[in-house]
C-alpha cells in the first residue's frame, strides 16, 4: 500500500529523471561558490538548540500559514535566538521554493538547510548553488549507494548534512557512512504519525561526535527539558512555529527550557 513518502519520492524522481542539466556543470558553480556557514557548529552549545522552521504546509495538516513571509520570519527567528533555520523547498507538498531558500539567505547570517526530499547529485548541489549551508538526506527514502554518494558529494562541495533516522535500522545506515549530524524524525514518514518515543529510544544509541537532533512534534518547555535530558543538541521545530501568534516569543520560552532557565 503506497505511502505519503512513496508518493513524494516518486514524484521527485520523476523530475530528477527530467532535469537535463549536466551535473559536470553544476558540480564546478558549487564548488566555485562561496564558503557554507557552519550549520553542525552553530548546533554544538549551552542547553538544546533550535533549528527555526520556514513551512507553509504539509500533507497532513493542509495549510499551516500560507501567507508568511520567508524573510521576516527568518529574520525574527534571527533575532530571538534561534541557531539555524530550515527552508521548505519542495513546492507541491509543502508550497515551498528555491527562492525562498535564495531570499533568506540575503536576509541572514545564521546557517540555512534547505529541507526537502534530496534523489539526486543535481539536488545536492543546487542545495549549495541556492545558499544553503546543509542539506537533508533521509535514509528511508535512499539506497546505500545514494546515501553514501549523496552524502560525500556534499561534502565535497562544503555543505553539513543532516541524515535524518527513523529506525535502530536507519540510524546504523547513518553511522556507517559517517553521518556527524544526525536527525531522530520522531513523525513516520509513512503515516505522518508522531511517536515521541523515538526520541529516547534512538538517542540512547548515539555516539560522539555526532551532532544529535530531534525532529518532529516539539511545541511545549516540557519536551524541550526532556530533549535536554536526554542529551540531544538540537531540536527542528516547525508546525508550533509558524503556527504561532508570535513565532518569535515562542521561540524564546522553548530556548529557555532547552537551557533549563524555566
Amino acid at each position: 500500500m503506497a505511502t505519503y513518502l512513496d508518493k513524494i519520492i516518486s514524484d521527485h524522481r520523476a523530475w530528477a529523471r527530467s532535469d537535463t542539466r549536466r551535473t559536470s556543470d553544476l558540480l564546478k558553480l558549487a564548488l566555485d561558490s562561496g564558503p557554507c556557514r557552519g550549520f553542525r557548529e552553530a548546533l554544538r552549545g549551552g542547553g538544546v538548540s533550535i533549528i527555526a522552521e520556514i513551512k507553509r504546509k504539509s500533507p497532513s495538516k493542509g495549510e499551516l500559514n500560507s501567507a508568511l513571509n520567508p524573510v521576516a520570519l527568518a529574520k525574527s527567528y534571527e533575532m530571538n535566538g534561534a541557531s539555524c533555520i530550515s527552508i521548505l523547498t519542495d513546492e507541491k507538498y509543502f508550497s515551498g521554493s528555491l527562492d525562498d531558500l535564495s531570499n533568506v539567505r540575503n536576509a541572514v547570517r545564521i546557517p540555512l538547510l534547505r529541507k526537502d526530499f534530496t534523489v539526486s547529485v543535481n539536488d545536492v548541489l543546487d542545495t549549495k548553488l541556492h545558499g544553503a549551508d546543509a542539506v537533508l538526506l533521509i535514509v528511508a527514502a535512499l539506497s546505500g549507494q545514494e546515501l553514501a554518494e549523496f552524502y560525500g558529494v556534499a561534502k565535497e562541495v562544503g555543505l553539513d548534512v543532516l541524515v535524518e533516522v527513523h529506525d535502530e535500522s536507519e540510524l546504523a545506515r547513518a553511522r556507517d557512512i559517517g553521518a556527524d549530524l544526525i536527525g531522530v524524525n520522531q513523525r513516520s514518514l509513512a503515516t505522518f504519525e508522531v511517536d515521541r518515543s523515538k526520541a529516547q529510544v534512538l538517542g540512547a544509541l548515539f555516539s560522539a561526535p555526532a551532532v544529535k537532533v530531534c525532529e518532529s512534534g516539539i511545541s511545549t518547555a516540557d519536551q524541550m527539558r526532556t530533549l535536554a535530558q536526554l542529551g540531544y543538541d538540537a531540536a527542528l521545530i516547525g508546525e508550533s512555529l509558524v503556527t504561532s501568534r508570535d513565532p518569535g516569543v515562542s521561540l524564546i520560552g522553548l530556548l529557555q527550557a532547552g537551557r533549563g532557565d524555566i
